[in-house]
C-alpha cells in the first residue's frame, strides 16, 4: 500500500507543481478554501489516479493549500528514499520530454554515483537548458548562467 501512495504522490507532482508556479493559482488557493476546492476541482477533473487526488483533497481539506509544493517535494523526497534513490530537481524553461527527463535522470545518475528522481519545475528565468540540484551538488547548464558568465567577461568584472 505504501508504494501505491508514493506512486500516487509521484504522479501528483506535475499538478502540485502547476499549483505552486501559476501565480494566479497559487493566489487564488492561498485567499480561500471554496476557491481551492474548485481549482481542485478544475486542476485534477477525475483525471489524476485516485490516491492522488484524495492526497491533493486531504491537503487542501487540512488547510494546507498553500504549503501544497514544499510538502509534494518531501513526499516526493521520502519516495525517492524508499526506492533509494536521490532527488534531483531540475529546472528548465520548458517541459521536458520523457525522453529527455530519462536522458538527463540517466546523466544525473552518472555523474553523482547515484540513482536519481527526478522532479522537473519550469522556470522561464533559465531562459534555456537546464539547472539540476542533486542534494548540496548544483549542474547549471541554462542560457542564464552563461549569459551571466559572458557579461562578466566582458565588463571585467568576477
Amino acid at each position: 500500500m505504501k508504494d501505491k501512495v508514493y506512486g500516487a504522490v509521484d504522479t501528483a507532482r506535475p499538478y502540485f507543481d502547476r499549483l505552486t508556479q501559476d501565480e494566479e493559482l497559487h493566489d487564488h488557493v492561498k485567499n480561500a478554501y471554496a476557491s481551492a476546492r474548485s481549482i481542485y476541482d478544475e486542476l485534477l477533473g477525475g483525471r489524476a489516479h485516485p490516491l492522488t487526488a484524495t492526497l491533493v483533497g486531504f491537503v487542501i481539506d487540512a488547510g494546507q493549500a498553500r504549503r501544497i509544493g514544499p510538502i509534494a517535494t518531501e513526499f516526493a523526497r521520502e519516495a525517492a528514499r524508499r526506492s533509494q534513490k536521490t532527488l534531483a530537481e531540475v529546472r528548465s524553461a520548458v517541459p521536458l520530454s520523457d525522453e529527455q527527463s530519462s536522458r538527463l535522470a540517466e546523466a544525473l545518475s552518472s555523474a553523482t554515483g547515484q540513482p536519481v528522481e527526478l522532479k522537473a519545475v519550469v522556470d522561464p528565468a533559465v531562459i534555456g537548458g537546464v539547472v539540476a540540484r542533486v542534494g548540496d551538488e548544483v549542474f547549471d547548464g541554462s542560457v542564464a548562467s552563461r549569459l551571466s558568465e559572458a557579461r562578466q567577461h566582458l565588463t571585467g568584472s568576477v
